[in-house]
């Protein structure tokens, strides 16, 4: 176990970034699907875009999740993976790596 107090600063700010439902949902489906843009998660969760967008730029910022362009639309996938298990971990069922 690391002993260090920065790591679990880190580890307990991750925690509070994934624990709001919506951005759990999202990385769930993230998990689940591989990848997808805004509009897809915006039909899957029933949420509006915008809300969506705000969330992905938090997850983005954190370095939990990574966008990527492909003309007009922006795909994301969740990179982190101390988050990956986690979730993993939560549903006790492998989703994604």
């Amino acid at each position: 176990m690391n002993a260090n107090p920065s790591h679990f600063i880190d580890i307990s700010e991750k925690l509070k970034l994934i624990a709001h439902p919506v951005r759990l949902c999202i990385l769930t489906g993230l998990l689940e699907k591989g990848e997808c843009n805004v509009s897809y998660m915006k039909n899957c969760l029933n949420t509006p875009q915008s809300t969506i967008s705000q969330h992905l730029q938090k997850l983005k910022a954190s370095g939990i999740v990574e966008a990527r362009r492909d003309g007009l639309e922006v795909y994301y996938h969740v990179i982190d993976q101390e988050i990956i298990d986690l979730i993993n971990f939560l549903f006790k069922t492998p989703l994604k790596r």
